[in-house]
C-alpha cells in the first residue's frame, strides 16, 4: 500500500468538487489571519497611546469616529458572502441531492462497526444482495444472505475499497454500532455515520492512487485503529480488482 506524506497544510486534492471546499477553507483561514493580526495591532495602539501616563487625562467624550463601525460591518458583510454565497452552494449541490443510481459508474454500500469499515459491492447483476442482522458473524460482518439470488455475485471487502477514475460514485453509508465519521481527506468528503440511518454520498475522483479510510468520530478504545485503505484504479485494475475479489468469494464458498 502506497504511504501518502502530507505537506503542512491541506492533503492533496483528487476530488472533481475538492477545490470548491478547498476554497473556502483557504478564504476562511486568510479572513482569519487579517481579522487577528487587524485587531492585535488595534490593542497593541490602544494599550501604548491610552496608556496611563503623568499629564495626560481620561476624554470622557471617547472616540467619535465611526470607522469602527464601518469595519463591522464590512466583516459582517464578508461573512454573509461566505455562508451565502459560497458555503451553502457548496453544500447544496454536493449533499442535497446526490445523483441517481442510473446516472453514476458505481454504487458501493459502506458499513462502519467497532473498528472496521465494510465494503458491498454489486456483482454484474447491479443488485445488491438482501441483508439481514441475523446472518452477521465473523464471516458475513455485513449478513448478506446467501440463499437470495441477488446475492451470488455480490463482493464484500473489510477495509479495501477500490474505485475508478474518472467516475461517478454513490455510496450509501450506516453503521451497525455506533456513530462514526467516515474519513477520506484527499477526496473531500467526511460524513457521520449513524445507527438506523443511511446517508447518501457521491464523489469522483481525478487522479489514482492508494490513501487512507478514516474515521473522524470518537468511536470506542479501538477508534485509533479503525483504518481502511481506499484504492483509486484505472478502469482496467478496477475490472481486474473486482473479478480477482469476485473469483476468491467463489473459491471461499466451494472450499466452506
Amino acid at each position: 500500500m502506497e504511504n501518502v506524506m502530507y505537506g503542512w497544510w491541506l492533503p492533496p486534492d483528487v476530488s472533481t468538487h475538492g477545490h470548491q471546499i478547498d476554497f473556502i477553507i483557504n478564504f476562511l483561514h486568510w479572513f482569519m489571519l487579517v481579522l487577528f493580526v487587524g485587531w492585535g495591532v488595534f490593542m497593541a495602539i490602544a494599550l501604548v497611546k491610552f496608556r496611563a501616563r503623568p499629564g495626560h487625562k481620561a476624554d470622557p467624550s471617547g472616540v467619535t469616529s465611526h470607522l469602527s463601525t464601518y469595519m463591522e460591518i464590512g466583516v459582517a458583510v464578508i461573512e454573509v458572502i461566505l455562508l451565502v454565497g459560497l458555503s451553502i452552494p457548496t453544500w447544496a449541490e454536493q449533499k442535497s441531492e446526490p445523483p441517481a443510481e442510473d446516472e453514476v459508474g458505481l454504487v458501493v454500500r459502506a458499513v462502519g462497526e467497532q473498528f472496521a469499515w465494510n465494503f458491498h459491492y454489486p456483482g454484474p447483476d447491479g443488485r445488491f444482495g438482501r441483508t439481514d442482522v441475523e446472518l452477521v458473524d465473523g464471516g458475513n460482518p455485513l449478513g448478506l444472505d446467501s440463499k437470495d439470488p441477488a446475492a451470488a455475485d455480490d463482493i464484500t471487502t473489510i477495509n479495501q475499497f477500490h474505485f475508478p477514475i474518472g467516475e461517478k460514485v454513490l455510496l450509501y453509508l450506516s453503521s451497525k454500532d455506533v456513530i462514526h465519521s467516515f474519513s477520506l481527506p484527499v477526496m473531500r468528503v467526511k460524513q457521520d455515520a449513524i445507527p438506523g440511518m443511511t446517508v447518501p454520498l457521491w464523489f469522483e475522483a481525478t487522479e489514482t492512487g492508494s490513501f487512507e479510510v478514516g474515521c473522524a468520530q470518537l468511536c470506542g478504545l479501538g477508534h485509533y485503529r479503525m483504518k481502511g485503505y481506499m484504492t483509486i484504479d484505472t478502469a482496467e485494475s478496477f475490472a481486474a480488482w473486482m473479478k480477482e475479489q469476485a473469483e476468491l468469494a467463489s473459491f471461499e464458498d466451494d472450499y466452506y
